[in-house]
């Protein structure tokens, strides 16, 4: 029987330093839904280290942000299967908000007979890495993450309102990189370093971004699951640091009418595993057709990917003309009006950023989305356009505007559907067009003011 000395020899060095000198209280034993909201059960740590799994239904998979259950005419959705749920240790790290010495473990969730459930994210996401490994490449990924600070809002009728700052003044809007701006959240972004550091997690820099009370937080590059597992961290990380100072953090795609959107910008590279080398770049330093071949699968399956990178109503609100995020699908370099854009780098961290996924989204579905564009792609040779000069807004508008319209891309695609998982996207789209279905049923402002007497 497993013992807590046992245990400890499992964790990561930063979780063994967390502890280093107390006693582990409690582990919270979790996974992420669909929509990305850690699901699991705390159990006392003693309880932990003598189980190898734990069971949780299935159902959790079948849920709407919501809450509500998604329509389905497969008669064994709802009968609420037990998964077995297998704790990955390298991913134990600290809770350290928490009141008690506490860590959180990352699960990877399987049916009765040991297969991988189709449907949990994380599932999702290590399929489409595997189709890489088994043509020789390994996917790199670098996440960065958009959020607002804002005042408390707790009800949902009123606006939400940009935080009040040490200054006492509303966070201020169009201060793009400015540090008076970023020493306004000094005490929110203090937690945030804190907190991180706790966890193991490594901040490459963090910014003003150009919305009131908008932050960026870039995280190194490396491996998609990894990456997936941490920027999954840090939501939650970083919605409690803000709740210790009176505001809350909101990864919306667009909480405040007339600001910018939050994105997930994903910066890509593949490394050929077999010389260790850029995939992307050839022995002279020039761009391979690898290079140009993934750039073409984006371009060409993006706007069905999208339903994954966009995956709520709000999200679309994001891709509006000259408010720093794309509304087509251009490639260009050095160019950040672009979906695509290829920044500047050396031949050994050629890289492609994908500026299309909102931080509303599931980091492991948005990250898998994004990956299998691009296999297809390569397993397509697919060419991409022209790259872009100029301007990007003035180019035609190629993204799915409603949510409904990205939905109905996402169910015509035969190939990306099959490169995520059939099983996957069925559940997928269920969950979403109900969500779709119960957000129509809402009647807005908008619609009472301009509406009500004049039509």
């Amino acid at each position: 029987m497993s013992t807590l000395q046992d245990l400890m020899k499992k964790l990561p060095a930063s979780a063994v330093q967390y502890l280093e000198g107390r006693k582990l209280d409690e582990v919270e034993c979790i996974l992420s839904d669909l929509p990305g909201i850690a699901r699991g059960k705390a159990v006392p740590a003693a309880k932990f280290a003598r189980q190898s799994s734990f069971f949780l239904p299935d159902s959790i998979f079948f849920q709407t942000v919501t809450g509500d259950w998604s329509p389905s005419d497969n008669e064994d959705d709802f009968i609420e299967r037990d998964m077995t749920l297998v704790p990955d240790y390298s991913t134990a790290t600290a809770a350290p908000w928490t009141g008690d010495w506490t860590l959180q473990v990352i699960h990877d969730a399987f049916d009765r007979k040991g297969e991988p459930i189709p449907y949990a994210p994380r599932n999702v996401l290590k399929a489409v890495v595997d189709l890489y490994h088994r043509i020789g490449l390994e996917p790199v990924v670098a996440p960065e993450m958009e959020f607002f600070l804002v005042a408390r809002n707790v009800d949902p009728a009123q606006p939400i309102e940009a935080m009040i700052g040490r200054s006492g003044r509303p966070a201020a809007a169009r201060q793009a990189y400015s540090m008076t701006a970023v020493d306004e959240f000094g005490a929110v972004i203090d937690d945030i370093y804190d907190f991180a550091e706790a966890q193991g997690f490594e901040i490459d820099g963090i910014t003003q971004e150009g919305g009131a009370g908008q932050l960026e937080i870039n995280l190194r590059h490396g491996d998609p699951v990894k990456l997936a597992d941490e920027v999954f961290y840090f939501k939650r990380l970083i919605r409690e640091a803000a709740l210790r100072h009176d505001c809350f953090a909101t990864f919306m795609a667009k909480p405040i009418e007339n600001e910018p959107g939050s994105a997930m910008h994903i910066h890509h590279s593949l490394l050929d595993i077999e010389t260790g080398k850029n995939a992307f770049s050839g022995p002279q330093g020039g761009e391979t057709d690898l290079f140009f071949h993934f750039i073409g699968g984006l371009q060409t399956y993006l706007p069905a990917a999208i339903a994954l990178q966009a995956p709520y109503v709000n999200s679309y609100r994001r891709y509006v003309k000259d408010l720093a995020a794309p509304i087509n699908l251009e490639w260009a370099r050095d160019n950040r009006t672009s979906g695509i854009r290829i920044p500047n780098s050396d031949p050994e961290a050629k890289r492609v950023e994908n500026r299309i996924a909102g931080m509303d989204c599931n980091p492991y579905l948005g990250i898998a989305a994004s990956l299998a564009c691009g296999y297809l792609g390569i397993q397509q040779e697919l060419r991409p356009s022209k790259s872009y000069k100029g301007d990007a807004y003035e180019g035609e508008n190629s993204i799915p505007r409603l949510m409904g319209e990205a939905l109905d891309l996402f169910d015509a695609a035969d190939e990306l559907r099959g490169v995520l998982g059939e099983e996957f996207s069925r559940v997928y789209s269920s969950i979403k067009r109900a969500e779709y279905n119960e957000f129509l049923q809402v009647i807005s402002p908008w619609e009472r003011e301009h509406l009500l007497l004049n039509v």
